[in-house]
C-alpha cells in the first residue's frame, strides 16, 4: 500500500495570469503558498484484474476506460498503472471551495501510482503532468498555479512563461515573518460551492478585454515577493489582497455575489486590513488579514461563517506511508 498527502493551497495574488489565454501573450506572476490541510490518496494492489476507485463515489470497472473520474483514469493511463488496483482519495476540506483540490487530488493521485511502481517523480515532473492532464487533456479552463504549489509547498512565487516554463521561486523571509503572517490571516467557509470551470471559462473569454487588470494583479504578485523584506510589509499585506480582490472582481460578474461582498464588508467594518475570495470566485473561502487586537471583532462580524484554522505548510506533495 502507498499513501500520499498534497497539500491544498492559498493564492494571494495574481490568479488569472497563470491560465494560457494570458501567458501566451504575457507572463503570468502569482504568490501563493501551501496550507496544512490536505488531500490523501491511497493506492492498493487489489487481488483480481479490476479497478475499484473510491472517492465522493464508488467505482469498479474492468477497464481503464471505463473509469468516470477524468482525472484518476488519466492518470492512471499516464502512468501505466491501468488494472489490479484499488485507489482511494480523501480530502480534509470539500472540493469547489476555492483551496484547489482538484489539482491537489491530481498531483496526489500521480505521486501515489509512481511510487506504486517503485518511481520517485520530482515536483517539477508531478506539477507538469497534473497540468498536462487537467488542461490538455481533460480540458478544464484553469491555470497552472495550483498544480506547481501542490507539487512544490511552500510560500511561493511563481511565472509563468509563454513557451510554457514554469518558474518556482520561495518567497525569501525570516522564519519569523513568515509566522507572524501566518497569525494575521483567517479563513472563514461562506457555504456556497460551485464549479471553477464555468467561471474560469467566462474568465478566460473576458481576457482581451481585461488584459490590462490582470496586468495590475500580476503586478501586485510581484510587490509582495519584491516587499517582503521590508520593515512594514505584514502591515502592507492587507491591502495587497484588497487591491488584489477589488481587481479580480472586474474579471467575471458571477466572481462575487451580494452575500460575499455583505461578508467582506462585514470584516472591514470590524476592523480587517483586508482579504479575497480564494479560487475562481462564487463561493469557498473568504481570506482576511488582521492586526492582533481586531481578531476578535473579525471573528465576530463572520460569526455565521465557519471558521477554518490553518497554518503554512512548507512541503509539496509526498509520500507518507509505504507497505511492501
Amino acid at each position: 500500500m502507498i499513501i500520499s498527502r498534497t497539500p491544498l493551497r492559498i493564492s494571494f495574488a495574481g490568479g488569472g495570469t497563470d491560465l494560457r489565454a494570458f501567458y501566451k501573450r504575457e507572463w503570468g506572476a502569482v504568490v501563493s503558498t501551501a496550507i496544512d490541510k490536505y488531500m490523501y490518496v491511497t493506492v492498493n494492489k487489489r487481488f483480481d484484474d479490476t479497478i475499484r476507485l473510491s472517492y465522493t463515489k464508488t467505482e469498479i470497472v474492468d477497464d481503464v476506460e471505463k473509469l468516470k473520474h477524468e482525472l484518476v483514469r488519466e492518470a492512471m493511463k499516464l502512468t501505466g498503472v491501468t488494472s489490479g488496483i484499488e485507489i482511494t482519495t480523501i480530502a480534509d476540506i470539500p472540493a469547489g471551495t476555492g483551496l484547489g483540490s482538484s489539482s491537489s487530488l491530481t498531483v496526489g493521485v500521480l505521486n501515489a501510482l509512481y511510487a506504486f511502481r517503485g518511481k520517485h517523480k520530482s515536483a517539477e515532473s508531478l506539477a507538469r503532468e497534473a497540468c498536462q492532464i487537467e488542461i490538455d487533456i481533460v480540458g478544464e479552463p484553469i491555470g497552472k498555479q495550483d498544480q506547481y504549489i501542490a507539487a512544490y509547498g511552500g510560500l511561493k512565487y511563481i511565472e509563468f512563461r509563454p513557451d510554457e516554463n514554469v518558474y518556482v521561486d520561495p518567497i525569501l523571509c525570516h522564519h519569523k515573518t513568515k509566522e507572524k503572517l501566518e497569525k494575521r490571516l483567517m479563513l472563514f467557509y461562506t457555504g456556497l460551492a460551485r464549479k471553477a470551470g464555468l467561471i474560469l471559462a467566462k474568465q478566460k473569454a473576458n481576457t482581451g478585454k481585461e488584459f490590462e487588470t490582470l496586468k495590475k494583479m500580476r503586478q501586485i504578485a510581484i510587490d509582495i515577493k519584491n516587499s517582503v523584506s521590508e520593515k512594514y510589509f505584514l502591515d502592507k499585506f492587507g491591502d495587497f489582497l484588497h487591491r488584489n480582490w477589488e481587481l479580480k472582481k472586474k474579471l467575471v460578474k458571477e466572481i462575487s455575489n451580494p452575500a460575499i461582498n455583505f461578508y467582506y464588508w462585514k470584516a472591514l467594518e470590524a476592523g480587517a486590513e483586508g482579504g479575497k475570495l480564494l479560487g475562481a470566485g462564487g463561493g469557498g473561502f473568504l481570506l482576511f488579514s488582521y492586526k492582533e487586537r481586531t481578531q476578535n471583532k473579525v471573528r465576530q462580524a463572520q460569526r455565521n461563517l465557519k471558521e477554518c484554522s490553518f497554518q503554512l505548510e512548507p512541503q509539496g506533495s509526498k509520500i507518507i506511508y509505504v507497505e511492501e
